[in-house]
């Protein structure tokens, strides 16, 4: 068997349904499109979301707020999560993410001040807070943007 002889099984593929061919086709005459209306016209097809002039949902509820598109999306982490490396360990995104700690980066990772660091590391994410970047060295370690 070559692959220029392979064919599709018996009955598994149908013919596109050819509309407004003709009364013999049953598809003749209207072509599906049934007697006059908006629908029948070429052309006539109504956008989404459209609601026969009556006013819009999407005008109809209030709005409030700003989204910002070109916002950082940066991960939380707090200092005591660093506790599951070993003592003299280099802490990069790469590493967390390997360890489970977050599930995916992002546009970065920001260590926070919350709990506890006894082991002496070398992290080097994204951002740091102050109380944060103070434990790290605190513990011996060394705090590193990247």
């Amino acid at each position: 068997m070559n692959l220029h002889e392979l064919s599709p099984a018996e009955g598994s593929k149908k013919g596109s349904k050819r509309i407004g061919r003709g009364h013999g086709s049953g598809w003749g005459k209207t072509a599906g499109k049934g007697h006059k209306g908006q629908k029948a016209r070429s052309g006539g097809s109504i956008r989404p979301g459209f609601e026969g002039g009556q006013m819009p949902l999407q005008r109809r509820i209030p709005k409030r707020g700003f989204n910002n598109i070109f916002a950082k999306k940066i991960v939380a982490i707090n200092v005591s999560a660093l506790e599951a490396f070993e003592d003299g360990a280099e802490v990069t995104t790469a590493a967390i993410i390997e360890k489970g700690i977050v599930g995916e980066a992002y546009d970065g990772i920001k260590i926070l001040g919350n709990g506890t660091l006894t082991k002496k590391l070398n992290v080097k994410v994204a951002a740091y807070s102050e109380s944060a970047k103070q434990k790290i060295e605190a513990a011996g370690g060394k705090a590193e943007v990247i």
